[in-house]
């Protein structure tokens, strides 16, 4: 229905007032969970001594978060730092050639950080899709990326590539992927951009300018070659107003999410909890939901801060990166449901946008999302949980287009083209909130475990029916009125008029 579906003020006010409610109410039992078992044994690995002026012990399970934040923390500043100023100081001095010293320094970084023998590994990749992209077929772009994705994610030839990899530092291997993986994901997409060429092909330098990108090089986000190419060469490097005050303020605001996550894991065992089963089985209802919707938060956070950091570079250097993903309290259907905006933007612009066109078809829908989910299932490495994970969410995908069909057609569509605005958004947020629950148990099981996402989908739908069911429900539900109402309100502001004319005379809503 239109954004004119505006709900009662005292409506939203007692909708606040049950989410936040309820949010503070799951998380006390999940702070009693983590204060009554800080010293259980199964917690021993994961939770460990914090600040000491807390005097609590701290949730340090996410290898990644404290990699970033704690672990590594110095030398991916001083990577990122050092990148800043040498761009900087070069950019002033040729701006021509900006592309050809972000290459160089990331060129160098990279040699430095990981040998010789990572650089021929990395530099090979990008010779063999190169040599592929030169034919302008876009399916042996295609084949010849997935091959050599493959090549990296399957084994034996993984375990063969990796060593010739030789180092004795903790996070090699996590560069070694993480390298490896966006370096061919950005060859791909390089090459199929080389198709889309009319004249000519870009070089073997462009690709090298474009891949040698440090802030994105180990841990993406991945930025399609097109808007990269325009990006870097662009050589009217100004400011819009105000920028490098966003700039900053963005970059306070990622130190400040950061110093309050860590404040919380003093506190909120979130990550470390789900991991005993003994100790989850004992839990209540209402703990086991707040578990599993804050790993989707935190999820979120950890995304959008690690990907705001580089972005931050990458603004400085007068690009404009892939946003963070959209915050998981924000999503009720699968259609934006994604983690890496980068990754996301890849797979939209070359495999389920090219395949499902307007995405109106039930069968191309089925093969676009086929499709992206097996390169998807390929690139987080194949196996049982990722098998799962593609699974239910491309049926998510093509459930939501096959309900909508259903519901398009009479009498459907006319009993609700009888009702009002108002009562068809209750209805609609209805199956939202159950919608909202698919997304987190089909997540959250990628995040923690497949026991953990079975134990809380059978808690919530099937032991605790009805009173857990429907009041979670009730609560989602509340949440996902207030996420309306903020889109119907940003929708008015892009389009105070949503009501036009027509070519025929009549009018109709937006």
């Amino acid at each position: 229905m239109g954004i004119k579906a505006a709900l009662p003020r005292y409506e939203l006010y007692l909708y606040s007032a049950v989410l936040a409610g309820a949010l503070i109410w799951a998380g006390s039992w999940i702070f009693e969970a983590s204060s009554d078992n800080v010293n259980r044994k199964a917690f021993k690995e994961s939770v460990k001594p914090g600040w000491h002026y807390f005097g609590r012990k701290m949730d340090v399970a996410d290898f990644e978060w404290m990699m970033w934040f704690s672990t590594f923390r110095n030398h991916i500043l001083f990577a990122l730092t050092g990148h800043v100023i040498f761009a900087k100081i070069f950019t002033l001095l040729a701006p021509k050639h900006r592309p050809l010293i972000f290459a160089a320094y990331g060129g160098l970084a990279v040699l430095v950080t990981m040998g010789w023998t990572f650089m021929t590994l990395v530099v090979s990749h990008c010779v063999i899709l190169y040599s592929v992209a030169l034919v302008k077929k876009k399916w042996m772009c295609f084949a010849a990326g997935l091959g050599t994705l493959a090549s990296i994610k399957l084994e034996p030839y993984n375990s063969w590539q990796e060593t010739l990899v030789t180092g004795s530092f903790d996070l090699q291997d996590v560069l070694f992927y993480g390298g490896c993986g966006f370096s061919i994901m950005r060859c791909m997409s390089f090459a199929l951009e080389n198709c889309d060429r009319k004249e000519g092909n870009y070089t073997f330098s462009d690709l090298l300018k474009y891949n040698f990108y440090l802030p994105f090089f180990f841990f993406g986000p991945i930025m399609t070659f097109d808007r990269f190419h325009a990006q870097a060469n662009n050589t009217q490097l100004t400011r819009k107003e105000r920028e490098m005050w966003n700039i900053t303020t963005k970059a306070l605001l990622h130190l400040g999410v950061i110093l309050v996550v860590d404040v919380f894991f003093h506190y909120l065992y979130i990550l470390t909890i789900p991991s005993d089963m003994k100790l989850v089985n004992k839990l209540s209802d209402w703990c086991l939901a707040g578990l599993a919707y804050s790993n989707l938060v935190y999820d979120w956070i950890k995304a959008a801060v690690m990907f705001g950091v580089i972005n931050t570079v990458a603004t400085l250097d007068h690009l404009d990166p892939p946003q963070p993903p959209k915050c998981i309290t924000m999503l009720y259907v699968f259609a934006e449901t994604h983690f890496d905006r980068g990754i996301n933007d890849w797979l939209c612009k070359y495999v389920y946008d090219y395949i499902g066109e307007n995405h109106d078809k039930i069968f191309k829908e089925l093969l676009a999302t086929v499709c992206t989910f097996a390169i998807t299932t390929l690139w987080l490495g194949p196996c049982e949980l990722v098998y799962i994970w593609s699974f239910f969410n491309c049926f998510g995908l093509n459930f939501e287009l096959w309900v909508a069909k259903f519901f398009s057609i009479p009498p459907f569509s006319i009993m609700e083209g009888a009702m009002g605005e108002a009562m068809s958004r209750r209805i609609r947020g209805v199956f939202n909130a159950a919608n909202f629950w698919a997304i987190v148990l089909y997540n959250v099981l990628s995040l923690n475990s497949l026991e953990f996402a079975k134990l809380v989908g059978r808690r919530i739908i099937f032991k605790g029916f009805p009173l857990s069911t429907l009041s979670v429900l009730l609560v989602t539900y509340c949440g996902v009125q207030l996420v309306k109402e903020r889109e119907r309100q940003q929708a008015l502001l892009e389009d105070p008029d949503p009501v036009k004319p027509v070519d025929d005379g009549k009018e109709k809503a937006e």
